[in-house]
């Protein structure tokens, strides 16, 4: 039965499936998440960072090693999951979330080019179709990553949000989807959640935050601050995105690993 399941989903996405979900024993596994440290970089109005605090480390009484840590974190900070409930009243809590629709194949979108000339590129709806014109009809349910390349200037604060005063947020700058491509993406195509290698699925200089507004209307999660999405091609990548399971949670910390067919 979880064959045939499979192999119904693949035919439902004939882009992406062409190539097949890569074998499990055999696949290159990307890590494309940053690691949670003093160096993790926060939305500027962020009242606290990451915190990690020593327990205890070293020989026990009984004459064994044991190491263990507390740590304090906000939901949404270095590579996190934005939960539709973050932008939408009643939309899904992070623990509310399907973890199918956190688990599918990988629409790569390359804009880092223009972004490179403009560091508040906004894709648009004529990037998706040029990039539906080379690969195909995106499907519904697959993961998009738009690639700016902005994670190569992490962890420079400055350099990685435009701007590095502590509490305001009135001067970002840096690439991300523009709301055309947003709907485009989220109420046409359907597609289970949009990534980004910046700080915020909205470009740095948004005001209303639209992109976060129509991706909570139709339930699709956001995935913020990833790296190495240059490793990725633009099809045939599955992305496993699996957050902190928070009761009630706005979003939270989340492992992202891109998996490749070798």
């Amino acid at each position: 039965m979880r064959r045939t399941l499979i192999i119904l989903f693949l035919l439902a996405v004939p882009a992406l499936g062409a190539q097949g979900a890569p074998d499990l024993a055999t696949a290159e596994v990307v890590d494309l998440t940053h690691p949670y440290d003093d160096k993790m970089i926060y939305w500027p109005t962020s009242p606290s960072a990451f915190q990690l605090t020593e327990l205890s480390k070293g020989k026990t009484p009984g004459g064994w090693f044991y190491s263990a840590n507390s740590f304090c974190t906000p939901e949404h900070g270095g590579t996190h999951l934005d939960a539709p409930v973050h932008f939408g009243e009643g939309r899904r809590t992070a623990d509310q979330i399907p973890v199918r629709q956190l688990i599918a194949p990988a629409v790569v979108i390359d804009v880092s080019r223009q972004s490179a000339e403009s560091p508040d590129y906004r894709l648009t709806a004529a990037d998706v179709q040029a990039w539906e014109q080379r690969n195909g009809r995106i499907p519904a349910g697959a993961i998009v990553l738009l690639r700016t390349g902005w994670s190569a200037r992490w962890p420079d604060r400055k350099r990685y949000l435009g701007d590095d005063k502590p509490g305001d947020a009135s001067n970002l700058h840096f690439p991300s989807y523009g709301e055309e491509s947003a709907v485009l993406l989220v109420k046409e195509r359907k597609v289970g959640a949009l990534g980004v290698d910046t700080a915020s699925i909205d470009y740095g200089a948004s005001k209303d935050f639209i992109v976060h507004q129509t991706a909570a209307a139709g339930e699709v999660p956001g995935l913020e601050n990833l790296m190495d999405l240059d490793r990725l091609p633009e099809t045939g990548a599955w992305i496993i995105a699996l957050p902190m399971k928070i009761a009630g949670g706005s979003g939270g910390p989340v492992r992202v690993v891109a998996l490749l067919s070798r």
